[in-house]
């Protein structure tokens, strides 16, 4: 597999990576219908872990086994599947080779008291993604929470283990917490701002929401209005959290939600791939629903990322 050139302009901002991480970056950049476009799709199947098991699957009951995920994934030719410890060891040895995957080493819950604080456990190693042959681990912090910190420390100690080991690291920064209004976590400020944190950090894929034009946080907004900064479009705002990843020296990729119907979906992959962005980490809106639809859905928006929709 030779890495075209696009995917080879993409591997050279990582300027401090082994090769190890570089090879993994280009086996998820290559994979799949999408692949050596620098566009990507990737499957994520964390949310029986964040919501339970009926509130993520019991729309569509095959969703339950986790060989279904694996399978949806490669037939509908994505980049990469994403999930926690059990879900990769319950499909590893099947799917060996077929579908690069990343495993989510760090989960919440929505047992958990309103009055804990905003923080996940970790649930997965370095040497479990080795062992399973996960081409990168996946870890959430949440910016804006009291714990932030701590989950900052721990996904810089993770990170610098995985790239000695040749893993890449992929960063879910969702901002939420105690200095977070419902409003801010997905205000354009707040959104870019997350973003930017998770390069610092030194993830080599990031992932956010989509956001709205809300300004949560006052001198952020003094400034984006004094620089008259473009936050009026789906299109604009991918465009300014793009350029808070180091100017799109790094890949972003951008979370689907809840179900939502399927124009709305469409009409997301349309401003992420106008403003820019690397494309949708989609797990709800395709796996909920009945595998020819989400095989459907799932092509439409590979077409949407190569210009044809």
């Amino acid at each position: 597999m030779r890495a075209t050139r696009t995917i080879q302009k993409i591997l050279a901002n990582y300027e401090g990576e082994t090769p190890g991480v570089k090879a993994n970056l280009c086996r998820m950049l290559m994979q799949g219908k999408l692949g050596g476009s620098g566009k990507m799709i990737i499957l994520p199947v964390d949310q029986g872990f964040e919501h339970g098991p009926a509130r993520s699957f019991a729309a569509n009951p095959e969703a339950y086994d986790p060989h279904y995920h694996y399978q949806l994934a490669i037939d509908a030719g994505l980049n990469a599947y994403a999930a926690p410890l059990g879900m990769i060891e319950a499909g590893a040895d099947t799917y060996a080779g077929q579908i690069p995957t990343i495993l989510k080493v760090n989960s919440a819950n929505s047992l958990m008291s309103g009055t804990a604080g905003k923080n996940q456990a970790i649930t997965g190693s370095v040497d479990d993604a080795l062992r399973l042959g996960c081409s990168a681990i996946g870890f959430t912090i949440y910016p804006g929470s009291d714990c932030a910190l701590e989950m900052y420390e721990e996904i810089s100690a993770m990170r610098e283990e995985a790239a000695a080991k040749g893993v890449a690291t992929v960063i879910w920064s969702y901002p939420r917490g105690e200095a977070v209004t419902k409003e801010g976590e997905t205000g354009i400020d707040v959104a870019a701002y997350a973003a930017q944190i998770a390069a610092l950090l030194g993830a080599h894929v990031i992932k956010i929401k989509l956001s709205t034009d809300h300004l949560m946080l006052p001198e952020a907004k003094k400034v984006y209005e004094a620089e008259a900064i473009d936050i009026a479009t789906q299109a604009a705002r991918v465009r300014h959290c793009m350029q808070a990843s180091f100017n799109g020296r790094r890949i972003v990729v951008f979370s689907g939600g809840a179900k939502k119907g399927a124009d709305s979906v469409y009409d997301d992959a349309r401003a992420i791939r106008d403003g820019g962005g690397n494309g949708s980490i989609i797990g709800r809106n395709s796996f909920q629903r009945p595998r020819a639809d989400a095989l459907a859905m799932l092509a439409k928006l590979v077409a949407i990322y190569r210009g044809k929709a």
